[in-house]
């Protein structure tokens, strides 16, 4: 896992704000039952950079920069 420093985690915050609503374009956990096209709503960034996700099937699987790949809705 690619870890990112402070200034890039604050460049975090700034794209991915709490409530942008988004769409997952792919990841490759093998434990998720989420797909191309779910969509959900951010609900922070952590201190490692994760983005947090209330998904719309009630999963709540955060994103990992460079390794999961997103976009916003709309």
């Amino acid at each position: 896992m690619l870890l990112l420093d402070r200034s890039e985690v604050e460049g975090m915050r700034v794209l991915w704000p709490q409530g942008t609503r988004i769409m997952l374009d792919s990841t490759d956990d093998p434990y998720t039952n989420l797909h191309q096209g779910s969509r959900g709503v951010v609900s922070g960034v952590d201190d490692a950079g994760t983005v947090h996700v209330n998904w719309d099937n009630g999963s709540s699987m955060g994103l990992i920069p460079y390794h999961d790949h997103w976009h916003k809705e709309g």
